[in-house]
């Protein structure tokens, strides 16, 4: 038997710590103590004579050695799971871990109905939602499913559709709307305080627009830069600036009258959000139940 083999346990511990970014948090997972855990991670590098971490007192990252290592197993231990998981269904419900990255204004959409149903009905499923708010490879990250706008969902894989159309709109505060004017054309944007939006990646999100099939992007002017949609539209109502956001994240402020949407006739709404996850893997049941309560939820809305 090869000396250096890691066993099950430790590859299990291995990832969750990367997961966590802690050792503490890791341990309070797996139900062990952090000095155990440690012990273990030190043990496994030295078999494997290499360097899974970095450690200092206050934050523990991994090493390109962990990093590739990490992104190896994921997709390995999530079918190990997901087999386990298949088998468990001839026994009991639905049960264990279900790992979902989705945008903020996905999850928010989801929290409206999808997410207390399931909650309710599959008490023994863990639901983990991350909206860290960029483009991931659910399967290397470990992710049972994600979420993304329907154009934006890799070819091969599986997407239900949820909610209603997607639309983003260029929002601003009357009180702004008095004193520098309404934009007619998104070229008039040029001549604005505009409330700028950076991608994950780091990228500034040129503002799109269509209208009798003719599309533009604008790279727009403005005091502010911002990385979270919300702020926009706080920023917006405190009359910083024009913002473009997501329609579900300005709803409630347009309904108060704390904002005016401009420029509707430019933005029409799209197909919207996707639940998606791999064609060629077993769907574990917590998925499998998730996509089930989405899909009832979808027929109940379309015979409202």
């Amino acid at each position: 038997m090869n000396s250096k083999r890691a066993t099950l346990t430790e590859l299990t511990a291995f990832t969750t710590i990367v997961r966590h970014a802690s050792f503490r948090a890791a341990a309070d997972e797996l139900a062990m103590s952090p000095s155990t855990l440690s012990h273990m991670m030190r043990g496994l590098e030295e078999r494997l004579a290499v360097r899974l971490f970095n450690r200092t007192t206050r934050s523990v990252a991994p090493t390109q050695a962990g990093t590739r290592l990490f992104r190896s197993l994921m997709p390995i231990l999530s079918e190990l799971d997901a087999a386990l998981a298949d088998v468990d269904t001839f026994s009991s419900r639905p049960s264990g871990n279900l790992r979902i990255n989705a945008s903020e204004s996905a999850t928010q959409m989801m929290m409206q109905e999808i997410v207390p149903a399931f909650v309710e009905r599959y008490p023994d499923v863990h639901l983990d939602l991350v909206t860290e708010g960029k483009l991931v490879d659910i399967v290397a990250d470990g992710f049972d499913a994600g979420v993304r706008l329907a154009e934006a969902v890799p070819q091969d894989m599986i997407a239900v559709p949820f909610g209603t159309e997607g639309q983003f709109l260029v929002v601003a505060s009357p009180a702004y709307l008095e004193t520098f004017g309404v934009p007619r054309t998104p070229d008039d944007l040029h001549n604005h305080r505009c409330v700028r939006f950076r991608l994950p990646s780091g990228k500034m999100y040129r503002w799109e627009f269509e209208r009798h099939e003719h599309s533009l992007k604008i790279d727009v002017p403005g005091p502010v830069t911002i990385d979270h949609m919300g702020l926009m539209v706080r920023a917006a109502i405190q009359g910083v600036g024009i913002a473009y956001v997501s329609a579900d994240i300005a709803r409630e402020a347009l309904a108060k009258g704390e904002l005016v949407a401009v420029l509707t006739d430019w933005t029409p709404p799209f197909a919207g959000q996707c639940l998606y996850y791999p064609s060629h893997r077993l769907v574990p049941p917590g998925l499998r139940a998730f996509v089930d309560l989405i899909k009832e939820v979808q027929r109940r809305s379309r015979h409202a």
